[in-house]
């Protein structure tokens, strides 16, 4: 049985916004029946390019009736640009978190977003803005890796880089690819090792840099908006959170909250994730050790 969060259960029980806008301004469609989920989503927008309606259909389980439900509750409101900037992990937090092995569910509702943004444009022979250009031409571009999910090299390169992701495993909870007959393993690895290798060098270079030397009072504040900007939305995503406890010379010490605290992947946590953040944005001696507090 999955840990879903009472924000999801709702939402799959009560879903909102069910069905299809009439004369829809904008249409995305995603996913594939017969790969087992699928997302169709209908947007109408004011004269301002606000979305004033937002409907879907989905065929999924409970985590994806919930995401679509989420998104359309969430982008309601919005103008095209804005919504444009929604993530997977936007719907995840809205939703108090979603089990790791279900992330794909949020992934969906975010592609079909931005297939119906990319459509509404077209349409109108429209060019994204540069900041948006590369997201929403991710739809049709790229090779296909996993040809049980259809899922392309961009998508996986996208996901695995925005979410932080180190593990074939993780890819597929976050996108299906290889959860079918397995063949796609090995390219799905060669993916993840040149976006971390991307990563390392990324981090080198900031180093390199800035070798300054910070002050105790420095380091601090550099850590705690290092948690704040690029650990704890990560970990809220899981239903998570994170707290800094102290800092002792190179030593950072944290608890874990919410699901991550006795999570029995906590020490991974830690140590492939929060160490290696505040290593790269902080200072590259540090180390991370976990206080239990009540």
């Amino acid at each position: 049985m999955w840990n879903y969060s009472e924000k999801v259960m709702e939402h799959f029980l009560n879903p909102r916004n069910v069905g299809e806008v009439e004369n829809p301004d904008a249409v995305g469609e995603v996913g594939n029946i017969t790969c087992g989920d699928a997302l169709r989503l209908t947007l109408k927008l004011d004269q301002q390019r606000r979305i004033v309606d937002a409907r879907f259909q989905t065929f999924g389980c409970a985590s994806a009736i919930a995401s679509s439900s989420a998104l359309t509750e969430l982008i309601k409101g919005m103008t095209l640009e804005q919504a444009a900037r929604i993530t997977n992990r936007d719907l995840a937090e809205y939703l108090d978190g979603l089990p790791e092995e279900k992330m794909h569910c949020s992934v969906m509702g975010m592609e079909a977003l931005e297939a119906a943004i990319a459509s509404y444009k077209r349409e109108r022979g429209e060019a994204a803005p540069p900041d948006q250009a590369q997201r929403l031409a991710q739809m049709p571009a790229g090779e296909i890796v996993c040809r049980c999910f259809g899922v392309t090299d961009t998508l996986i390169e996208r996901v695995a880089r925005e979410n932080q992701l180190a593990t074939v495993e993780q890819v597929t909870h976050f996108t299906k690819a290889g959860g079918g007959c397995g063949s796609c393993h090995a390219d799905i690895q060669a993916i993840l090792d040149r976006v971390v290798a991307e990563r390392e060098r990324e981090a080198q270079a900031r180093l390199a840099a800035s070798p300054r030397k910070l002050t105790n009072l420095q380091r601090i504040r550099l850590i705690e908006e290092t948690i704040e900007r690029e650990i704890r939305p990560s970990l809220r995503v899981d239903g998570g959170d994170i707290e800094l406890v102290d800092v002792e010379g190179d030593t950072v010490k944290v608890a874990l909250r919410g699901h991550c605290a006795g999570c029995v992947a906590s020490t991974f946590t830690l140590k492939l994730f929060v160490e290696e953040k505040l290593r790269e944005f902080v200072e590259p001696e540090l180390t991370v050790e976990e206080v239990k507090t009540l």
